[in-house]
């Protein structure tokens, strides 16, 4: 049981510690590049995850930098 918990605990240090590294700011350019966005970049899966999104959730849009049309910009 000693052991189990041992485990546990250095399986869990190293998830949480892997999650911590901050981005740099000269990363961020990197991030931002139109193939690490969902679908790749690829203009033909982002029409057809848009699909399976609005055939979800029953609606439209709000797949840009402005709201869902709520008004709450």
């Amino acid at each position: 049981m000693r052991l189990v918990f041992v485990v546990f605990v250095c399986s869990l240090s190293i998830f949480i510690s892997a999650c911590s590294s901050k981005v740099k700011p000269w990363e961020k350019g990197i991030l931002a590049q139109k193939n690490m966005q969902l679908g790749g970049g690829d203009a033909m899966m982002k029409k057809v995850n848009e699909h399976v999104f609005t055939s979800k959730e029953g609606s439209f849009g709000g797949g840009g930098i402005g709201g869902g049309g709520c008004g709450c910009n």
